[in-house]
């Protein structure tokens, strides 16, 4: 027997959650159904008010800051449940009326046109690996914020240190400053003490991420990345973090899309008119992607490091990766002699290695669970 099928929009907030209901059906009835509280029992009580054994729930909710919790509870219960991409969402530009109920009316129409684009879910385990490298970015975004205090009050004072800074030296001449007022040199050990602080615990988060990586189901696509040039543990990890399963991209072109690599457009007719990178999709393994591409600007040639990196892998990997250093560094000189600015040439290449990192992912046997 055929179920009814009913898709169920949701607006999850920290405290409560919008419900509307859009029946099976072109024109089907689309009605509001009220608020409950976000919480577990809360949304037990509603999927077994609106479902039942002849009726299907199809639910979806927009990704944000409440995370999966919702969808994880939603399918054990025995319904379909999708998180949307918010930035995905159509909308229509006279609508200039925007409410929790509106919204969830809207997800709920979408939804059963089928407008809508859903992201990919994480399991608990790696979920919890992604905290564990988005602490690190986090712990890394605080080291460069209290050094860049420590330097600004150098500069204020007129201390000036011409060599590269952050090193045993530069901690020594630390040490041998001397203010005129008593204060400064308390202030200047506290500004100290942060950094260090700061040093310590993205360490510390670092060894913790390289402990771990041996019970993660992506560890081998991590291990495989770093047969790449410029693509060290810590950065591979952060990567295949953020993206998930490499694998569910048919094309190296939808990895560069949704990393936000490709030029955006704005054609009309016959006008053709390309702008900057889009930016979209996931920020943090579009800017690890950056840094790494930074290292083509030498000539290819495989180091002690990479090549100890290397010595576990097959060799189609490693010969995707050498394929990798000599396409993008000839790349790199070309487009530098062409006079393009260096961000430019530097994202370029990172739109390119975006290609290589989907063609090893793929490479990659995975272990069966």
């Amino acid at each position: 027997m055929t179920k009814a099928v009913k898709y169920v929009g949701l607006d999850v907030h920290k405290n409560t959650i919008a419900v509307a209901v859009a029946e099976d059906g072109k024109r089907g009835e689309v009605r509001e159904h009220g608020e409950i509280a976000n919480t577990p029992a809360a949304l037990t009580k509603l999927l077994g008010k609106l479902g039942g054994s002849e009726v299907e729930l199809h639910v979806c909710y927009e990704a944000g800051p409440c995370g999966y919790g919702i969808q994880r509870q939603a399918a054990a219960a025995g319904h379909r449940c999708v998180v949307v991409a918010p930035s995905l969402i159509p909308s229509r530009p006279g609508d200039r009326i925007k409410t929790d109920r509106r919204d969830a009316v809207k997800l709920a129409r979408l939804h059963r046109a089928g407008e809508l684009t859903s992201v990919w879910i994480p399991d608990r385990a790696h979920e919890a690996m992604r905290d564990l490298v988005r602490a690190r970015l986090a712990a890394v975004r605080s080291l460069r914020h209290a050094r860049q205090q420590l330097s600004g009050f150098l500069l204020r004072h007129g201390h000036h240190y011409h060599r590269p800074a952050w090193t045993q030296m530069h901690r020594r001449w630390l040490s041998g400053l001397r203010f005129a007022e008593d204060a400064h040199h308390i202030v200047l050990e506290d500004y100290i003490a942060t950094v260090d602080a700061a040093k310590e615990r993205r360490d510390r988060l670092t060894v913790q991420i390289e402990k771990r990586l041996a019970d993660w189901t992506l560890a081998p696509v991590v291990e495989a990345l770093q047969a790449l040039r410029g693509m060290a543990m810590v950065a591979a990890a952060t990567i295949v973090a953020e993206l998930g399963d490499i694998s569910r991209f048919s094309k190296a072109e939808q990895l560069m899309s949704y990393l936000g690599l490709v030029p955006s457009e704005d054609s009309s007719g016959k006008r053709r008119r390309q702008g900057g990178i889009t930016k979209a999709g996931n920020g943090a393994a579009r800017r690890m992607l950056v840094e790494a591409a930074w290292s083509y600007r030498f000539p290819a040639r495989i180091s002690r490091e990479q090549l100890l990196r290397q010595e576990q892998l097959t060799a189609s990997i490693r010969a995707i990766a050498w394929k990798a250093q000599e396409r993008l560094c000839l790349q790199y000189r070309k487009l530098s002699r062409a006079g393009k600015p260096v961000t430019t040439v530097t994202t370029a290449i990172a739109r390119q290695l975006a290609g290589f990192v989907w063609a090893i992912a793929h490479e990659v046997s995975m272990p069966k669970a």
